[in-house]
């Protein structure tokens, strides 16, 4: 089989919000039309969890099951838990970091400045957030180093998606343009999944829940877990009797 391989990278030249979003959701479907995909379950984490809701949101008809993990874009200022960062922006402290993200000093600009130092502070990074917030099953050896490298190679890449973020979100992970404005136009049947301690709140969601027709790394945290909810949330396509599957021991409907 030949092997397609899309490259995009931003142009920081767009400005708007409805063009920066426009951008990952073509890209995406490009990728689509090149591997001639259709009627698929599109799982998305974090901000990827933004652009594939963004994408079912234009493209509902290729998309059969939408699974949103720990998913970026429901909250906003408004929402209660936002007010300790609503306060931060108030003090001085809070303006240098609000002039940082929007100067677009990144997490990824930070690495690729610290050069030949980069690979052994993701390690550090690495180890100390996963193993502290893993339940059960933890990372060995070889998978703690395999998953340092996967970060870090992706952090140390040429810049592209993250010189996006200011766009769509404002300081503090606010979305400018909240997915639950468009609540009422969701079409796809969809899958929340958020992890005990995750700092991406699923209030957001729960209340978009209401409108719709139809620990934030949850899937290294607790695998066991997080693959037993992908599996319950697909059961419609892999077992014919959809209805006699009890939600799995250890998950809790919200």
């Amino acid at each position: 089989m030949k092997r397609i391989t899309l490259i995009a990278y931003f142009d920081c030249d767009v400005i708007h919000n409805a063009e920066t979003e426009a951008w990952f959701i073509d890209s995406f479907e490009e990728w689509r039309k090149a591997k001639n995909l259709t009627n698929f379950i599109l799982l998305g984490h974090s901000f990827g969890g933004f652009v594939a809701a963004r994408y079912a949101l234009k493209h509902p008809e290729h998309v059969k099951h939408l699974i949103l993990v720990g998913s970026a874009g429901f909250s906003s200022e408004t929402d209660p838990t936002s007010e300790p960062i609503i306060r931060l922006r108030a003090t001085w402290k809070g303006a240098i970091l609000k002039h940082l993200w929007e100067s677009n000093f990144t997490p990824q600009k930070l690495i690729r400045g610290f050069g030949p130092f980069g690979p052994d502070l993701v390690r550090k990074y690495t180890v100390a957030r996963f193993n502290a917030y893993s339940t059960g099953q933890v990372l060995n050896e070889e998978e703690s180093r395999l998953l340092t490298d996967y970060v870090y190679h992706t952090l140390a890449a040429k810049a592209s998606g993250e010189l996006c973020l200011k766009h769509i979100f404002a300081f503090g992970a606010f979305t400018r343009v909240p997915l639950l404005e468009r609540a009422s136009e969701w079409k796809v049947p969809t899958t929340f999944i958020y992890g005990y301690q995750d700092w991406m709140s699923y209030e957001g969601a729960q209340e978009a829940r209401k409108h719709m027709k139809g620990g934030h790394f949850v899937f290294i945290d607790n695998p066991t877990g997080f693959h037993s909810a992908v599996i319950h949330a697909c059961r419609r396509f892999l077992s014919p009797d959809q209805n006699n599957h009890p939600l799995p021991e250890g998950l809790i409907s919200a």
